[in-house]
């Protein structure tokens, strides 16, 4: 697991933060570790934006059909070299 110092906290957050963890039956690095988790576990992907972005950007274009290139090659009596 990895480990993290942050400095030049201020006091008056500190005490509060030992209040709360205090009030959580946590000790002041365990109630950091919990806020960390759930903070990090909320920050999702906007997942949404990025497909707009990728339609965007492809919007208008025509592609081929895969599935008719594998057929033409498969049907090429030549082999691979």
């Amino acid at each position: 697991m990895g480990q993290v110092l942050i400095r030049d906290v201020d006091d008056r957050d500190l005490t509060k933060l030992r209040a709360l963890a205090r009030e959580n039956g946590r000790s002041l690095e365990s109630e950091l570790r919990q806020m960390i988790k759930e903070r990090a576990r909320s920050v999702q992907p906007d997942w949404r934006q990025a497909l707009e972005e990728i339609q965007q950007r492809f919007a208008g274009r025509r592609f081929s059909d895969s599935a008719e290139l594998i057929r033409e090659d498969r049907d090429n009596d030549e082999p691979y070299r």
